[in-house]
């Protein structure tokens, strides 16, 4: 159903590639981060979330359709149809129906709970393409209340000493989920990097809610910050910017901060493991929930994975992407 090439997994029953690295007539787009949704193709399809997203990367001149999760449309000798992955807003597996089954790609997914997105459905499949960024055993997330709660006991000690707090986080789903879970548990407002506004408003738009901020921009410089939370993208880290928010405590949220020694490596003060993506548990329950008599791995430990799942008595193998290396969403 799926085949690599030079421009990324092809499609040749429905004449569409899926999250290409390379430009083509017709992009099935899983969601808009940018190592699956690439400018230059002549037409995208997505989830009707994705959209705005997608538009505000590309711009108005991009040629972007969109359906809701669940309407299957044909496309040349297949039905395709895009479910939510859980990952971030507009997020989608994508399922194609054609002459050799039922395939479901998975795209980036994870089973946690997010305010900011639709939850993960499982699609049953003949064959399903998981990612594993994380699929090795060393990766299990604690639950998010957990780690909310760290954040913000973090954020209290750092209040106590008139540190100003610096959290460090990816600029798309991850720091909207973050403002959406600190929306429950605290009335305070958040100072963001001017970087991450344009895709917050986006989820704004979409109804999704966070907690109130406030650009720092709106701040005279020589305004303390302490005691406040500061939420910024990791190219802020080491720059010119951070001086004006003088002494600070910074920390890392990512699925990455699960192993020490990157933490150690990294340098931060605190390091909060929260992932956009499934953990080793949750990718064994959803390949085992999709039904799928053959698994294909891809983007991260997939080799491991899929010798994992054949030890296991599955029909598995691997299937190259574009999408390897950590991507700017863990």
């Amino acid at each position: 159903m799926l085949r690599e090439t030079p421009a990324g997994l092809y499609c040749e029953a429905g004449d569409f590639h899926i999250d290409p690295w390379g430009a083509v007539p017709r992009a099935l787009i899983t969601h808009a981060h940018g190592d699956h949704a690439r400018p230059g193709s002549a037409s995208y399809l997505c989830v009707t979330d994705c959209a705005p997203l997608l538009a505000r990367r590309f711009g108005p001149e991009a040629a972007i359709e969109s359906l809701p999760y669940g309407k299957a449309i044909t496309l040349g000798r297949v039905r395709v149809s895009f479910h939510p992955a859980g990952h971030i807003l507009g997020s989608a597996q994508i399922r194609i129906e054609g002459p050799d089954g039922i395939w479901v790609l998975s795209g980036d997914y994870k089973r946690a709970a997010d305010p900011s997105c639709a939850p993960f459905e499982p699609v049953p499949c003949d064959t399903f393409v998981t990612e594993c960024t994380f699929g090795l055993p060393i990766y299990r997330w604690d639950d998010t209340e957990v780690v909310i709660t760290e954040i913000l006991d973090w954020w209290e000690l750092n209040r106590a000493r008139s540190l100003t707090s610096v959290l460090f986080c990816y600029t798309l789903g991850k720091a909207q989920r973050l403002l959406g879970e600190l929306a429950r548990v605290t009335d305070r407002s958040v100072y963001v990097h001017g970087m991450l506004i344009p895709m917050i408003e986006v989820y704004r738009e979409r109804g999704i809610a966070m907690s109130t901020t406030t650009p720092l921009i709106q701040r005279p410089r020589g305004t303390s910050f302490a005691g406040e939370l500061v939420l910024a993208p990791l190219s802020a880290r080491g720059t010119p910017w951070m001086r004006r928010l003088g002494d600070i405590s910074d920390g890392f949220v990512s699925g990455l901060m699960r192993v020490r020694g990157v933490r150690r490596q990294r340098a931060f003060d605190r390091g909060f493991v929260l992932s956009d993506h499934a953990d080793w548990p949750a990718i064994l329950h959803t390949v085992a929930e999709t039904g799928a008599s053959r698994v294909l791995a891809s983007h991260g430990h997939a080799e491991p994975l899929a010798r994992y799942l054949a030890s296991q008595g599955r029909h598995s193998g691997v299937i190259r992407t574009a999408w390897e290396g950590e991507g700017d969403d863990s």
